[in-house]
């Protein structure tokens, strides 16, 4: 039976559709950090880059953005964001043809729907499961209908598999085994076959076929997107592009469509998946989702008898002010732990270290 999950820590809600002791679906919504995805902004046009297909923009925040068309410098333009900032690169936007501006300055007009509307809209008929009251009321009006309260909305088996997105690695069947390796040009992904001669009757190709369908999960849970070129095991070069057509029907319910393009000269399948929201690893290890990890697991770890005190996390500049950029999530661990958290910037500490005083 399938089931939406919400598991909700100061400004983070884990947001899992599983069907039994299965992971479908992943999203993370982190309501004071927006990544901008779906938003409508006038912006201001800087600088026309025709040779990219499109212009640098300005938005209300002072941030810049990639506008895609033929524009004119100084312009006000009506665009959405249809790529959040990833990869090292800003906002990119599309026109909105229909729309004419009004203003005579940049302005956010609209935000875009948040990562739970995304996973409400796509699964309308399951209860929204979630475990504190605290994001009852930050849940858009129209979704409230469907929140169902429950004492806990991650056990044991559902928080492990969620963590398990954070990993390089993911089991496929038949002992298969998925190492994943993003880089800012591509995604790689190599299959593994650690016990071929364990299976009976059973094929290099055919394992690799019966592994397509965990593996497109794996790749939409993480939300990888972009090109995407993938290692078979233990298949032989002149019959890797005959598993094109299996990978691709693998494909056939991700929201995003992937599109298989084929194997290439070294037996790579590519794959391109349209990009959106951030992927999962850069969400997952930025400033704020450090920030934001290092609080889940302090209330997690607390003892009662600790509760209260004055509570003193130290952590890297980056993620210290990502942290306080977002003051409801502190207020949230303050209400949950008793007392208000002390941020320390420690310029000699790596972004993925912290320390905590209790």
């Amino acid at each position: 039976m399938r089931k939406c999950r919400i598991a909700w820590s100061p400004g983070e809600a884990r947001i899992a559709v599983c069907d039994g002791d299965d992971l479908i679906d992943f999203a993370l919504w982190r309501p004071g950090m927006p990544d901008g995805y779906g938003d409508t902004h006038l912006v201001r046009v800087q600088k026309a880059a025709p040779a990219l297909g499109g212009a640098f923009v300005r938005l209300a925040d002072n941030s810049t953005g990639f506008l895609t068309g033929t524009h004119q410098e100084g312009a006000l333009v009506a665009a959405r964001v249809t790529r959040s900032a990833q990869n090292g690169k800003g906002l990119r936007l599309k026109p909105l043809p229909d729309a004419a501006p009004e203003g005579d300055a940049p302005r956010l007009i609209a935000y875009g729907p948040t990562p739970l509307e995304d996973i409400a809209r796509r699964y309308p008929d399951l209860a929204l499961c979630c475990d504190d009251p605290a994001l009852a009321a930050l849940i858009p009006a129209v979704l409230r209908p469907r929140i169902a309260r429950v004492p806990q909305a991650f056990d044991a088996v559902l928080d492990a598999s969620c963590a398990a997105l954070a990993t390089p690695q993911a089991l496929l069947p038949n002992g298969m085994r998925a190492t994943i390796t993003p880089t800012p040009a591509l995604t790689a992904i190599d299959l593994d076959d650690p016990a071929p001669d364990q299976r009976r009757q059973m094929d290099g190709f055919t394992a690799n076929r019966n592994a397509f369908p965990a593996l497109a999960r794996e790749i939409r849970l993480r939300n990888l997107s972009g090109a995407i070129l993938i290692d078979p095991a233990g298949v032989p070069l002149r019959k890797r592009p005959a598993l094109g057509s299996f990978l691709a029907a693998a494909f056939a319910d991700d929201p995003m469509q992937p599109k298989m393009l084929g194997a290439t000269g070294l037996g790579l399948l590519e794959i391109v998946r349209v990009r959106g929201r951030a992927p999962l690893h850069e969400t997952l290890f930025s400033p704020g989702g450090r920030g934001l990890s290092a609080l889940r697991h302090i209330l997690r770890d607390r003892s009662d008898k600790r509760a209260g005190g004055s509570p003193v996390l130290r952590a890297s500049l980056a993620v210290v002010r990502a942290l306080e950029s977002d003051p409801e999530a502190l207020a949230q661990f303050a209400l949950c732990w008793g007392a208000t958290l002390t941020l320390t910037m420690m310029p000699d500490y790596p972004d993925a270290y912290w320390s905590f005083t209790p």
